[in-house]
């Protein structure tokens, strides 16, 4: 199993919360979803059939893609 934890700045209120979770939670693979609008951060626990980009393409889709990682 693998997991992510980023941050979406569009997050913005319980609305937005509860689309994320029922659009990955919908994926098949997909063991878990959290996110928090106060932080505006989200876990994702997922497995093969899911792929972390299936899963940010359907971020971007629903437009909350996760902030882009710095190195």
């Amino acid at each position: 199993m693998e997991s992510k934890t980023f941050r979406v700045p569009n997050i913005g209120c319980d609305g937005c919360v509860r689309t994320i979770v029922n659009e990955l939670s919908q994926q098949p693979g997909i063991d878990a979803v959290t996110a928090d609008k106060d932080t505006q951060i989200v876990t994702i626990k997922w497995q093969q059939p899911a792929t972390w980009m299936t899963i940010n393409a359907t971020l971007a889709e629903i437009d909350y893609p996760p902030e882009p990682e710095t190195v």
